[in-house]
């Protein structure tokens, strides 16, 4: 029997606290899901993999990195917390860009001014659309070549950032080989999709995205003396939150010039179309929840995730600047969440919002204890190239995948090249609108953004509850 206070009746939506912020509590509004409360902890490898890229390109000390990664994980219950079904993340695909835009600035309070700058701007755009409720609209009339060309210079950066002389690979060419190819296997092959089908254990395995390709690395990267075994220690993880107030933040170091903010807004602009494309899976998920699992509706309001996004991003700004900034959606526990409550009966998983929660309070209260922290120290790096790796992947087949023509694939493949060669600049946006007017717009007397503008226009649903289309506010 699983205790929670608050019942619901038949085809509604879960009870909760509140106005357009729907609070919802443990214990009184839905029961703890040890399930996903293990999933989380076992995962809690997966936050950790951004220390290695703050301890190396912003030069933050291990102590500093560690208690960022733990508040930034709790801040992912705002989301589940107040309303939004998002099991959110990071806006991993963008990493390698930024990471290629900072390192054009000193090392130091130079480079941590120009993250705080950036990611302002992001939560900015994502205020502003997500306030006027203008982000479909806004993200619809960008043409696809340009979309494409955003991924996949994001993808051919993440790639690049791996296998480039002084990288991760010259440090442990055979762990990230083994561990990369493993992952791709597990998540991409055909085959493997077949085993999967055939065999529980390779179900199990696969269910955990990243996580078995990081033991699988960190084991042979050990026999291989490429990663140092780990000096296991106890009890709770010390927070240093003096030394990220007066080291790394904005009330420490002094808020950033306009200038830089205006430097950092034509990366901010390709994070966000980055992101969106999330906000999409995330919307198409919640879809299936409800055809599924008719007991319960669940409600997605892309302008709250926007809103309770923007809010991460400038808290974080403000107080802890994170390099892989903060994403309306994390992809693979989104599905593990997803997965495990259409499989389930009401009696079995009784609300959705038990599981997509006790994921990250499983995660958050792991990165807690020093035992896990200690392990995952010394494979951190492999931890963030399989990462690096996977999102590589992703970006670089996504973006073939949108494109409908010749045109369209030559104004990608030069604007992503431009993007991974450049990351941060304007050239890379500027190529790309400047190749879409003169070679595409128009092409044989269409006019694709118009187009666009009147098909969302003629087509635009009525909207109906729990059907992601809530209350626009």
């Amino acid at each position: 029997m699983k205790f929670y206070l608050y019942k619901r009746e038949y085809g509604t939506e879960q009870p909760y606290w509140g106005g357009p912020l729907k609070l919802r509590l443990p214990f009184i509004h839905y029961p703890v899901e040890w399930a996903d409360f293990i999933q989380g902890a076992i995962l809690a490898v997966v936050p950790m993999g951004i220390i290695a890229a703050m301890t190396k390109y912003l030069g933050i000390p291990f102590e500093i990195a560690i208690t960022m990664v733990i508040i930034n994980n709790f801040l992912y219950l705002l989301h589940t917390s107040f309303g939004d079904p998002a099991v959110a993340g990071w806006i991993t695909a963008g990493i390698p860009l930024y990471i290629g835009y900072l390192v054009q600035f000193p090392l130091g309070p130079e480079r941590l001014k120009a993250l705080i700058a950036f990611q302002l701007v992001v939560g900015a755009i994502f205020l502003i659309l997500g306030g006027f409720g203008i982000a479909k609209k806004a993200v619809s009339i960008v043409p696809a070549s340009i979309k494409s060309g955003i991924l996949l210079g994001a993808g051919l950066a993440s790639i690049i950032r791996i296998f480039k002389p002084g990288s991760f690979f010259s440090e442990m060419p055979i762990t990230l080989s083994i561990s990369i190819l493993f992952s791709f296997f597990m998540l991409f092959s055909r085959r493997a999709l077949k085993l999967r089908q055939e065999y529980g254990i390779f179900r199990w395995i696969a269910q955990y995205g990243i996580a078995p390709a990081f033991v699988v690395g960190y084991i042979v990267g050990v026999i291989v003396k490429e990663v140092k075994p780990p000096v296991i220690k106890w009890g709770l993880v010390h927070w240093d939150l003096s030394g990220m107030i007066t080291k790394v933040s904005a009330l420490g170091l002094g808020f950033p010039s306009v200038d830089l903010m205006i430097k950092g807004i034509p990366l901010a602009i390709m994070a966000y179309i980055l992101a969106f494309g999330d906000v999409l899976i995330l919307e198409s998920l919640i879809d299936v929840c409800n055809r599924e699992r008719p007991d319960e509706k669940v409600i997605f309001s892309a302008n709250r995730n926007h809103i309770i996004t923007a809010i991460r991003n400038i808290g974080e700004a403000v107080f802890l600047p994170f390099i892989s900034l903060a994403g309306p959606q994390w992809t693979g526990g989104q599905a593990l969440v997803v997965n495990r409550y259409i499989h389930s009966t009401p009696e079995e998983e009784p609300t959705y919002w038990g599981g997509a929660t006790s994921l990250f309070w499983g995660m958050s209260i792991a990165l807690c204890l020093a035992i896990v922290v200690t392990i995952c120290k010394p494979a951190l790096k492999v931890g963030f190239a399989l990462t690096l790796a996977i999102q590589g992947w992703l970006c670089c087949y996504l973006a073939m995948e949108m494109l409908e023509d010749n045109v369209q694939r030559g104004i990608s493949g030069v604007m992503g090249s431009i993007i991974a060669a450049k990351p941060g600049s304007a050239l890379g946006l500027a190529s790309g609108a400047v190749m879409y007017l003169a070679i595409e717009f128009m092409k044989n007397g269409a006019n694709p953004i118009k187009d666009k503008l009147t098909n969302n226009k003629a087509t635009s649903p009525k909207k109906e509850s729990g059907k992601g289309t809530e209350g626009e506010h």
